[in-house]
């Protein structure tokens, strides 16, 4: 099924970009929550429409995006977890874990915008990148100490 997407989504395309989804992630997920417009000769007259509506949106998350990432520059958060010998966590530290801390700070975002490879499972201190969008990028110092 063809749609035109009418925000940027990281794994199909920027806002007013025609693009081929299988009908039933444009049915149950893109087409209800606003996300993309069926591909029809109204719609499709209206990608101009579109396009400027995306960049009116994204002019206004930037700025927001530029607030939290200045109240996140500088900030260090501390877990205390169980762990080994051999300094391996009993559990680990997520994207969740990381999340609620910063939102203890009164710092929101979702945990969408952490960009780990894998859970944090061992004490130590870590970088950990918070990224918004592909020039929106931020890190947050996490430090992992024994409990």
């Amino acid at each position: 099924m063809k749609v035109i997407l009418t925000r940027d989504i990281k794994a199909l395309g920027e806002a007013g970009s025609l693009v081929k989804v299988k009908p039933g992630y444009a049915r149950n997920y893109l087409l209800p929550n606003s996300y993309a417009v069926p591909a029809n000769q109204k719609n499709l007259l209206k990608v101009e429409e579109i396009k400027q509506n995306a960049d009116k949106e994204k002019l206004e998350l930037h700025g927001k995006y530029k607030d939290v990432i200045n109240k996140i520059e500088g900030v260090e958060l501390t877990f205390v977890r169980r762990a080994d010998e051999n300094n391996h966590l009993f559990g680990s530290v997520s994207e969740n874990d990381i999340v609620d801390k910063l939102a203890e700070k009164e710092i929101e975002i979702h945990k969408a915008d952490v960009v780990m490879d894998k859970h944090l499972k061992e004490i130590g201190s870590f970088d950990v990148e918070i990224s918004f969008t592909s020039e929106l990028k931020t890190t947050v110092n996490v430090n992992i100490e024994v409990e």
